[in-house]
């Protein structure tokens, strides 16, 4: 074997393995196909950053989380800040912290409504996103007076429509449009069969939007997130690795609630930290990889024991027990 061709396959060996450079494959992904960074939605300690947030970063980085998802502050309100941070000192502090932020949640309260579709507030926290390195743009919810609206198939197609809007505008910043999901988007469609989220899996382009599965309210809701995998695979970029209440467990989309208005419904839900809860996370795991996902965020919506300790539960039992 000359030495060229002995070159050759050790470079290619080496690359195979995700050693060749630094970064390689082999910091992305375990064997199992699983991200081995694992992340948090900072929404989880929304309380602690208004406060402190330069504090509130350091923690989540000793606790041993190496990615953070961003959410951007209040609606109508773009001043480039998160909890009083101009963006150019948060992407300082992170990267002092050694954490990166593949993703954040901005709204899209106008964009998103029939007869308004201004997209002035896309174009300013683009940049926003753009600025920290970001590559995913998450829209985190429907804006408000939709959540409580009759779901129609034509209504998510005009949504779905939209975000096709966004992924154009985004790829110039090199940014991939992204959904999240809560439990609205799976309530019955009033004019055929399915639900609103299914609609925008099938008409959003695949190729450029992306979604977000938060694996609570797509259970809450009677959908099983291995089944919605099989629907759009490689479409699913991230988790939200969220718990159920084992004492709560119910579905919150029935019949026997339809009536109900979503705040009411919100109220219902009762979390737990990862890993203490009713949801089989190793069964959804050893799915993900085919899902596309390259994301993990730990996440709970409501706390009601010390944060700190809580994500520190959250993140042992996602790094010791799901990704080994």
């Amino acid at each position: 074997m000359n030495h060229s061709r002995r070159l050759f396959l050790q470079q290619a060996s080496l690359a195979a393995a995700g050693l060749l450079l630094p970064g390689g494959i082999s910091a992305f992904a375990n064997s199992n196909g699983l991200p081995k960074r694992v992340g948090i939605q900072l929404y989880t300690m929304r309380d602690q950053l208004d406060k402190n947030p330069k504090d509130t970063l350091t923690q989540i980085a000793k606790i041993g989380y190496q990615e953070v998802e961003t959410y951007y502050g209040t609606p109508g309100v773009y001043e480039g800040k998160f909890w009083g941070v101009p963006v150019k000192e948060l992407k300082s502090l992170l990267s002092s912290l050694n954490l990166t932020s593949p993703s954040g949640h901005y709204g899209l309260n106008s964009f998103l409504t029939a007869g308004d579709g201004k997209d002035d507030e896309l174009k300013a926290q683009v940049d926003y996103a753009a600025e920290l390195g970001q590559k995913y743009f998450v829209i985190p919810a429907l804006p408000f007076p939709q959540w409580d609206a009759t779901p129609t198939a034509d209504h998510y197609k005009f949504i779905a429509e939209q975000l096709n809007k966004a992924a154009e505008y985004c790829k110039k910043s090199g940014l991939h449009v992204a959904f999240h999901n809560h439990f609205w988007e799976f309530k019955p469609l009033a004019d055929q069969p399915g639900s609103g989220y299914e609609v925008m899996l099938k008409h959003t382009d695949p190729g450029k939007v992306f979604f977000e599965l938060d694996l609570f309210w797509a259970i809450k809701s009677g959908y099983d997130p291995v089944k919605l995998f099989a629907q759009a695979p490689g479409r699913f970029f991230a988790l939200h690795v969220k718990d159920i209440d084992k004492a709560r467990p119910e579905v919150l989309v029935s019949p026997a609630t339809k009536d109900k208005k979503a705040m009411e419904l919100l109220s219902m839900a009762s979390f737990a930290d990862v890993g203490t809860g009713a949801v089989d996370f190793k069964r959804i795991l050893a799915k993900a990889p085919a899902a596309g996902v390259k994301h993990l965020y730990v996440e709970q919506d409501v706390i009601k024991t010390d944060h700190f300790q809580s994500i520190t539960n959250s993140y042992g039992y996602v790094k010791n027990t799901l990704l080994k």
